[in-house]
Order: C-alpha cells, then structure tokens, then sequence
C-alpha cells in the first residue's frame, strides 16, 4: 500500500454508487487517494476499529442501520479519522445531527461531484490536521509549570491550562467566560494599570504581581504579558505567563534577614570599638579619682560613676558577642549538665508560679563549644520565658539527638547534613506576634518596657549560636506560646552516621499520597519516599488529596497530610477522607506543631503526627510504625 496516498473507506450498501465513486477517483484521482469499499454496519464497524484508513465515506441509509448510528459510534471508540456524511436531498437534520455528533462535513448524494468530493476530502483531512495541531499545542500547555491563560480586553478568561488549575485552584470550566477579579485579589490595582499601558505601548510587559486567591492563599508571581493579535473571535487579547515565585521569594527574604543581620552587627562591631575606646578612660579615671578626692560628698558620687561605665562595658561586650559569638575556651561538652545546673537556678529564682520540667536523652551526643556562652544561651531563653509568662505557666526544656539528612537540610536553609545536639525551651506564656517574629533577633529591637531590656538578648543567643555553627527556629502562637530551638553541630564518628542510614525501614511498593501545598515538600518527600522502596501520588491541597484518594482508594496504603493548605485544611481533609474509608491510615505533619493542633488531629482519626522539617528517618519510621499497626 503506498501510505503517500490518502486511504479512503467507503461505507455504503448500493454497489451502484461505489462503481460511480471509485470511477470518479480512478479517472480524475480524487485528491491523490485509494478508494476501500465495504457494504455493511457490521463490516464497517470492524474496519473502522483497525484504524487502517485516512478518511471515510459513510451513507446515511445502511439497511436496518444507519450511517448516524455508525459515526457515533466509531467517535465514542476513538475514532480521530475524519468522517464524512452522505445525506438524501433535503436532510437538513440529518446533516445538523451529523456535525452535531463530529462528523468532519456532509454531502447531498444528489448534488455529488468529482471536484465537490475532491474539495470535501482535502478541506477534512487539512481540518483534521489543524485541530491535531492545537491540541498537541494545548497538551504542551498543559504540561508546562508556568500558569498559562489568555483573557480579554474586558478582563475575561478565554484560555486556562492545568498549572493555572494548581496555582489558582480553579478548574478550566470553571474559569472560563470569568474574569481575573472573580478568580483571585491583586494586591496593588495601580500597578496594573500602569503595566497595560506599557503593554500597550511595547506589546508586552513583565513584573512581579502579589496575588491573594480565592482560598486566602497569598502567592508572589512572576507574570508576563504578550498583546495577541486575533485570539477565537477576539480582535485582541493578552497572553499572560505567571510563575509561582513565593518559595523563591521566601527564601530571598530569610537570605535579606541574615544579611541585615550581619550588616546590623558589622555598625554595631565598629559602635562597640569606639565605645570602649571611650568607657576605658572613664572608668579608670573614676577609678584614680576614687583615690585622690579628699571631698566626702564628692566621692559619693564616683561609684555611680563607675557602675554605670561598667554596665556600658557591659553592654559592649554583649554587642560584640552577637556580632563575633566572642570566642571562648572551646571543649567537647556534654549538655545534659549545662542544663540541669539552669534547671536548678531557675528553681531557685523563678517565681514559683512557673512550672519546671525537663527531658534529656540519656545518650545525647556531644558538642564542641564554650560552656559559658551556651550557658548564656539558655539562661537567656529562660529568662524571656519568664518574661513571658507574668500570670505564670509551663518552661520545659528538652535535648535530644538528631541526624539531619539532606531531606531535612533542604526544608531549612541554615541546615547542614550530619548529627547535631537539638535543645528545645519551651513557654505557654504570651506568644510573639506574628509581623515581628522576623524581628525578634536583630539587636536592640524588644517589646518590652523601657528599662526592662536592651533587646540584645536573642541577638546575642544568635551570635553565640552562629559562631558553634548551629542554627536556631522559632515556632510561636500569639496567646499560646513560643518554642525556641537551638541546633548544635554534635561530635559524632561518620561510620555511625552511615550505619545510622543504612538501617532506614525500606518500604514494600506500597502507595503514599503526599499532600502539601509547598511543591519543594512534595517533591523532597516523594523522592525520599521512592529511593526507599515507596510509590508515592502528590496532591496540592486538600481538594486534590480527596479526588486522587477517591481514584485510587484501593490502591494507597496511607496519607501524609499538611495541617495547613489553603482550599481545604488538614483537619477539614482528614475528616472527609475517614468519611471515604473510616480505615485510612493517615499521619499528620506541620511546622506549627501546637498541643491543641496535635490533639485535634488524634482526635479526627490520625494515626501519628510528623513535625516540620523532618528528616527521612523519621519519616520512614513514622510510616513503618503506622503501616505495621494493626
């Protein structure tokens, strides 16, 4: 068969007119093509399956059956070939039907032609083509990341791919003929204005755009616009092209922070020089004068003098330890006895509305560091605590071991792959406020009364932390309390560490669905889930986790679920989840791991819960444990 040449099926049970047909294609070599005939629905429907053919030909009248029936049919099979109607003169719904139900064109046998059926042929194959085009054109659309849609001059969405889906959480049906406004709050109206007229002007224009969807969730993207000339019966539209650059934008921010930091403490290094430059003669003059001044009175006033040049000096030396960490004497510690030694200080001078406790693991690993200055850490944190808690409350401080895998360091910037020491000191005192918890560990800034701190107490934790080559994180509820804690690099031999790695529980092929509107999560997690012996399904929200569970319900063996998403949240997800199969084996996760959080979600039915970030041992004991439950 030679395939240069367009193969054509004719369907019709008068020999009559296939004689007529094949004549017309034989003598004037319709459209370059090879004419097949067959005479029957039931030879027709077997033809028609095996796909052998570019085109066919089908008559409305096939005995008992009709060609109607058999174009329906061969569509709802899959039939992409394009497919002509012959009609009776007059049929006009017929032909209506017929291009209602796909059919490529219609042809009144009465009015039939060589050239007519020449033209009907090449215009349904060209046709064909073109919509292949667009739909292969759409199928890149859809796979691409960036969100992709077009929409109107009167703010109306004509076009929406699948990541506009996701970015959004808006389905294409449902954002079509909307417009933007109705589907998600710009933050700055002006703004726009100002770039439709550079559109205007240069025919595109490209910026960052701060956006509030319909769920609340606020995103940063990337958008650029293109003037499209003719878009479906539009004279012009815009082509926008939005990257969801939040993440990226968060992470810019946490680098600002630490580089306003460091500026901060470079001016206050140099503001510290001088000021010793200047306390150093004072106090010693004070001093000599202390001596030589025979005026009783006048020598009542010295020690004034003194104490407060040392408070200043003082005051330089915490300065200069949240700047340089202020190095010490530096040997391997064991933490366990730093803290208890705070433990019973604290007893001793807190008021005796605060509650005490601790918990240390009894084989915490050591670190390399200064005992003074770490002690000055936790005496520290303690005492904010303290403050904290006017009406009294809870102070618990805990160490424990933990080895961060390259799971975990990527869910934290500051993080390092290896064994480190966690403490955790932990109020149920007044919280921080969420617009200043970005600022809680620059120097000088405090909440407190005037008098009743210098705001370099978390500055100095910070330094001194830093410079031991720990990190630290903050995890507070306004009204609730705060949890502060510190990482230290622990001393600990590599063999264990790659023993430690080694002995990771590996999965059995089962089926996780991961559930997280943060996509670096959901990427990490899967990864680390399908090297260790898991398939895992994502999902971006809650939405999502309920279809996709509902698809393959029989398939996936447990749930892993943020707490907090936007669309749906975690507790509103698990409960329609337990609602589909109350057996569903779910475990929780969040970075705001709260009491009241925790124990909501034990009691919508979870099976364990897995504090941000975590590491991939943890989470792979996590599932072991749950999986292996009964």
């Amino acid at each position: 068969m030679n395939y240069n040449r367009i193969r054509v099926l004719l369907v019709d049970d008068d020999e009559d007119d296939y004689v007529l047909t094949s004549h017309w294609f034989g003598e004037f070599q319709v459209a370059n093509c090879e004419l097949s005939w067959v005479d029957n629905y039931a030879a027709a429907k077997v033809a028609i399956a095996l796909h052998n053919h570019d085109i066919y030909l089908v008559d409305y009248r096939l005995g008992i059956y009709n060609g109607l029936e058999l174009l329906r049919e061969a569509i709802a099979q899959g039939c992409s070939a394009p497919i002509i109607l012959l009609t009776g003169q007059g049929d006009r719904e017929i032909d209506l039907e017929a291009m209602k139900a796909g059919a490529a064109d219609y042809l009144e046998k009465s009015q039939l032609t060589a050239p007519l059926l020449e033209r009907s042929i090449r215009y349904a194959i060209e046709r064909k083509q073109t919509e292949q085009k667009i739909r292969e054109q759409a199928a890149l659309l859809d796979v691409a990341t960036d969100a992709i849609f077009v929409r109107d001059f009167d703010d109306q969405i004509l076009f929406w791919n699948k990541a506009a889906e996701r970015l959004y959480g808006c389905k294409q049906e449902e954002a079509s003929g909307k417009k933007t406004q109705e589907l998600w709050q710009e933050n700055n109206l002006s703004h726009l204005q100002e770039a439709l007229q550079i559109l205007m002007k240069n025919g595109s224009w490209q910026g960052e755009l701060h956006q509030k969807t319909k769920s609340g969730k606020e995103i940063i993207v990337e958008s650029r616009w293109t003037l499209v000339q003719e878009f479906g019966n539009k004279p012009q539209c815009i082509l926008v092209v939005n990257t969801d650059i939040t993440q990226k934008k968060q992470l810019e921010a946490q680098f600002l922070r630490a580089q306003r930091l460091e500026s901060i403490g470079t001016l206050a290094s140099g503001i510290a020089h001088d000021l010793n430059n200047v306390l150093a003669p004072i106090l010693m003059t004070a001093q000599l004068l202390e001596t030589q001044i025979p005026d009783e009175r006048s020598r009542r006033l010295l020690p004034m003098l003194i104490t407060n040049a040392k408070r200043g000096a003082n005051l330089v030396k915490q300065v200069l330890s949240f700047t340089r960490g202020v190095e010490g004497e530096r040997t391997l510690l064991q933490l366990k006895h730093l803290i208890i030694e705070i433990q019973q200080i604290i007893k001793e001078t807190f008021p005796k509305s605060i509650e005490v406790s601790s918990k240390i693991s009894s084989n915490l690993g050591t670190v390399f560091g200064d005992a003074t200055q770490l002690h000055q850490v936790l005496m520290n944190l303690c005492v904010n605590a303290r403050d904290a808690m006017p009406n009294g409350g809870k102070l618990k401080i805990s160490a424990e071991n933990l080895l961060i895998d390259k799971n975990y360091a990527k869910m934290n910037l500051d993080a390092q792959v290896g064994p480190y020491v966690v403490i955790n000191v932990s109020d149920t005192g007044i919280g921080i406020r969420p617009e200043i918890l970005d600022r809680i560990f620059e120097p000088f800034f405090t909440t407190k009364e005037l008098g009743k701190g210098t705001g370099l107490g978390l500055s100095t934790v910070l330094g001194i932390v830093k410079s031991h080559g720990g990190f630290i994180n903050v995890y507070s509820e306004e009204g609730r309390g705060s949890e502060f804690k510190i990482y230290l690099p622990a001393q600990e031999a590599t063999e264990t560490i790659e023993e430690t790695e080694q002995e990771l529980p590996q999965g059995n092929g089962e089926l996780i669905l991961v559930v997280d509107d943060e996509a670096a999560i959901l990427d990490i997690t899967k990864t680390s889930l399908e090297n260790h012996n898991y398939k895992a399904i994502t999902a971006s929200d809650g939405i999502e986790a309920i279809a996709l569970y509902a698809e393959h319900r029989d398939e996936i063996s447990l749930v892993l679920t943020d707490m907090v998403m936007p669309s749906m949240d975690g507790i509103t997800t698990i409960r329609t989840l337990r609602k589909i199969n109350p057996d569903v084996k779910i475990i929780a996760v969040s970075g705001l791991a709260t009491n009241d959080k925790v124990n909501a979600a034990y009691d919508v039915g979870i099976k364990a819960f897995l504090s941000k970030p975590y590491t991939t041992n943890q989470l792979l004991q996590t599932i072991n444990t749950v999986t292996n439950r009964n």
